[in-house]
């Protein structure tokens, strides 16, 4: 049994989750291919950060989506331990972090990710994410793909 809940981007058990992100991008890609943002270099207001937890209270998972005040977002630091995937954490994880993006106001979120982290995209593609341009602030990278999701249209699927 796992939970799910809203969390500091300072907490140790984020910062651990990050730096093992971080060693674990680093070995796929070069320095100028990696956007590693610092969550808790970010206004609270403009972050929904979650951490997953086992029976434990381990954190065994974590995403972001910061919040651009324009009715987007972006997703950033998605990451499951590997002794915990295949159980549809990043699905459920990816589920939170969009529905409380919906209830903030956010219409859109979109993301980077490289294009040697397969499984990262398969999950996206499953949970509706669609391919499109680099977006600001990024530029074009053969090692990036840039995805969106319209949350907006999740809603009024759910009510037909």
């Amino acid at each position: 049994m796992y939970s799910i809940t809203s969390e500091s981007a300072r907490h140790p058990d984020i910062l651990s989750l990050i730096a093992a992100l971080d060693r674990y991008q680093s070995e796929l890609y070069p320095a100028e291919s990696n956007h590693l943002l610092d969550l808790a270099s970010l206004p609270e207001a403009s972050l929904i950060l979650m951490v997953i937890r086992d029976q434990q209270l381990q954190a065994v998972g974590c995403g972001a989506i910061v919040l651009n005040g324009d009715g987007t977002g972006e997703m950033k630091r998605v990451y499951i331990d590997p002794a915990h995937r295949g159980q549809h954490l990043g699905e459920t994880l990816l589920a939170a972090l969009e529905d409380e993006a919906l209830s903030r106001h956010c219409h859109t979120v979109r993301l980077e990710t490289g294009i040697k982290q397969r499984a990262a995209v398969r999950l996206y593609e499953q949970c509706g994410y669609d391919l499109r341009p680099a977006f600001a602030p990024y530029v074009d990278d053969p090692l990036s793909l840039f995805m969106e999701k319209a949350l907006v249209e999740d809603v009024r699927l759910a009510a037909l």
